[in-house]
């Protein structure tokens, strides 16, 4: 599986962002997405995560209430609705794919490229 992560850039404080992340080659349904960021200086935290057959969802208290993981089956294409952003959402957001729900980046086996969000005070 190859994924490629997309829609990052500026926005103020207060703004929303929609990320996107395309994969080519098979999505198991067993499988889970998630979403991840790293701010300079910072280990890569989880945020999100979405079970590819039930959308079953789960977020880092961080981000609950104000970021949306979804998914499109049919274009294989995972998202991450980002509103209420805040000068500390500023990272680079990468998605990744799991065999198993996992809230550890080691349990994730590809990863996409990462997208810039930059969030103004």
């Amino acid at each position: 599986v190859q994924l490629q992560a997309s829609g990052g850039g500026l926005v103020q404080a207060g703004g929303s962002l929609r990320l996107s992340c395309a994969a080519s080659g098979r999505i198991l349904l067993s499988y889970v997405m998630g979403w991840f960021r790293q701010a300079p200086g910072k280990e890569r935290e989880f945020l999100a995560a979405i079970r590819w057959s039930a959308s079953t969802t789960y977020y880092a208290d961080s981000v609950k209430g104000r970021f949306t993981i979804s998914r499109d089956y049919a274009k294989n294409t995972l998202y991450l609705q980002m509103n209420s952003l805040k000068p500390e959402d500023t990272a680079v957001y990468y998605c990744a794919v799991a065999r198993l729900m996992a809230y550890d980046q080691d349990a994730y086996d590809a990863w996409g490229q990462g997208t810039q969000v930059t969030v103004s005070s």
